[in-house]
């Protein structure tokens, strides 16, 4: 059984957050757009003091990272954003959307931290516009569920909404 000091959040996030967290890129970034969302409780109640990160390849499909040998990476590129939720449970991260990376779709890979849980949960963010046929991670999820892991085009980028129980849960990733 777990207590309340077992898991994480609400308190884990505090000295987290940093100025340019949710800044993946430049605000001047050609291509530049917003991944919103809001991340739900088991109750469909918005969670206001979770963390959201995100972890992606560039427009190229390349790591900003040592391990990537095609070494090139975009202007101001960082790879990883990182934002709280505020009191609606409302997070946003400025990014482009990435290139397709050698046999998977374009994508971003996303934890998110919040109270009542025992470690984060990692899912990804696909995009509706953009193919992911052939996507071996994909591929595996139930087809009734995979339109949790696909982002809706907006006005200025894509929403994606994280529920982290309940109807429509979304589909998290066992690493």
């Amino acid at each position: 059984m777990s207590t309340p000091s077992q898991t994480v959040g609400p308190f884990l996030s505090i000295g987290l957050p940093w100025e340019d967290g949710p800044d993946v890129v430049a605000i001047d970034e050609p291509g530049a757009i917003w991944i919103r969302g809001t991340v739900f409780d088991g109750e469909g109640e918005p969670v206001p003091d979770a963390l959201v990160e995100t972890w992606q390849a560039d427009a190229e499909g390349r790591f900003d990272h040592p391990d990537d040998p095609r070494d090139a990476k975009s202007r101001d590129f960082r790879g990883f954003g990182r934002c709280p939720t505020d009191e609606r449970g409302a997070y946003g991260i400025r990014t482009v959307v990435p290139g397709a990376l050698p046999g998977q779709a374009p994508h971003i890979d996303v934890s998110v931290l919040a109270r009542g849980l025992l470690s984060r949960v990692v899912t990804r963010i696909y995009f509706e516009d953009v193919d992911s046929d052939g996507d071996p991670v994909l591929a595996v999820v139930p087809a009734e569920r995979r339109h949790t892991l696909i982002a809706k085009r907006t006005e200025d980028g894509y929403r994606f909404d994280v529920r982290l129980q309940g109807d429509g849960e979304t589909v998290f990733f066992d690493l």
